[in-house]
């Protein structure tokens, strides 16, 4: 779905007036990406990762449905070499371990591991207390249009805009 099928009137984005300040969006999504980027180097190094590591995991908790190392590659457009060091990194530092589809040997899935998971819950707590403090300055609704947002930017992004490529 694109935004242009969420409008109510006839109007194309062409016509659409600009956001406000478009640039202090830019600012501030800038900022929260260094933060994160931030917090995100220091987990690898604190459990001796690449960074690239930590994206695969986040992978591995956000899917949807089993990962498999194929789809890893694709989300984090790597090499099916490159996937394959990121995973065994992963499995030897007790992140993931791989297990073999019971009716396809040939398919692995990754799974991502309890106690690991809880060492990245402990490490990013203070990225979701600042989540809750900053969604408590915020009516339900407002949360709801700052979520469609996020959703919308992460599909232009990713290459789900109108033409299938991310917006410039």
């Amino acid at each position: 779905m694109t935004r242009d099928d969420d409008r109510t009137g006839e109007e194309t984005r062409a016509e659409r007036p600009a956001p406000v300040d478009l640039q202090a969006f830019a600012v501030q999504l800038r900022r929260m990406n260094g933060e994160v980027n931030r917090l995100v180097h220091a987990f690898a190094a604190s459990q001796g990762l690449h960074p690239t590591d930590v994206q695969a995991l986040a992978a591995v908790l956000d899917a949807d449905e089993p990962m498999t190392p194929g789809r890893l590659r694709e989300r984090l457009g790597l090499t099916s070499g490159a996937v394959t060091a990121c995973v065994d990194r992963l499995e030897r530092a007790g992140h993931i371990r791989r297990s073999r589809e019971s009716t396809d040997r040939r398919v692995v899935h990754l799974h991502y591991e309890p106690g690991a998971r809880a060492t990245a819950r402990a490490f990013f707590r203070p990225l979701a207390d600042a989540s809750e403090a900053a969604t408590a300055r915020f009516t339900p609704e407002e949360l709801d249009v700052a979520l469609r947002f996020l959703t919308a930017l992460n599909e232009e992004l990713a290459g789900g805009g109108e033409n299938g490529t991310p917006s410039h």
